[in-house]
């Protein structure tokens, strides 16, 4: 079954109907626009890590994330040294896998590195939602959602560029759904068309944020 009616009428895809920790975020938070630098960086290191894993993994461990990551304190992270990758390395309520812990610290020392510029790309986040799309998908099966995009190729390839880890173009493609740079909600959940960026029908409500946009080369 593609959609869910739960006990409240709402329509969910089956991922976010089985467990109520998923059902909230899905009601509250995915797909809602993020714009901040913390916010941006701290969605980017969860889904470096969740590389391989399920999104519930992660999310039940999120507060554990935020405890040892300092809230996503972009300026804290990138001050880490050895000592607090073994630190991290012993903490049990993260996911404990040395590359993406080191990933995560030189990413935050990559983000902060992007502060010296002018223009779109003065912080992490600027640069991300540069690359949203002058259309969102608009799947009305699972099946139909797409894994990646040329904007989500085009973003992997110029964050690496940067000096970013653990960014491939699948991985931006989960984060650009995450900050709501691109809308995936399948037609007919009541997420669609829900987070002031982007109508039901695939269309952006706000023209000016893809005229900004970037075109990926």
């Amino acid at each position: 079954m593609d959609l869910i009616i739960g006990a409240d009428e709402l329509a969910r895809p089956a991922w976010a109907s089985t467990h109520d920790d998923l059902r909230l975020y899905y009601d509250t938070e995915w797909g809602m626009p993020v714009r901040d630098e913390r916010g941006v960086f701290e969605r980017l290191a969860l889904e470096g890590f969740q590389s391989g894993l399920s999104w519930a993994t992660i999310l039940r461990r999120r507060e554990g994330f935020r405890r040892a990551f300092e809230g996503f304190d972009v300026e804290a992270v990138a001050n880490f040294g050895p000592e607090d990758v073994e630190r991290l390395l012993a903490d049990t309520g993260i996911i404990r896998h040395r590359g993406k812990i080191e990933a995560t610290l030189s990413n935050a020392r990559a983000t902060i590195a992007l502060r010296d510029e002018r223009g779109p790309g003065t912080t992490l986040a600027d640069l991300v939602w540069s690359y949203q799309p002058a259309q969102t998908p608009q799947p009305r099966t699972p099946a139909e959602v797409p894994t990646t995009s040329e904007e989500s190729v085009a973003l992997a390839k110029e964050l690496k560029r940067r000096g970013f880890r653990f960014v491939g173009p699948t991985t931006m493609f989960a984060l650009m759904e995450a900050l709501g740079v691109v809308d995936t909600h399948l037609l007919g959940s009541h997420r669609r068309g829900s987070s002031g960026i982007w109508a039901a029908d695939g269309t952006a409500v706000d023209g000016t944020a893809i005229a900004e946009s970037h075109t990926p080369s």
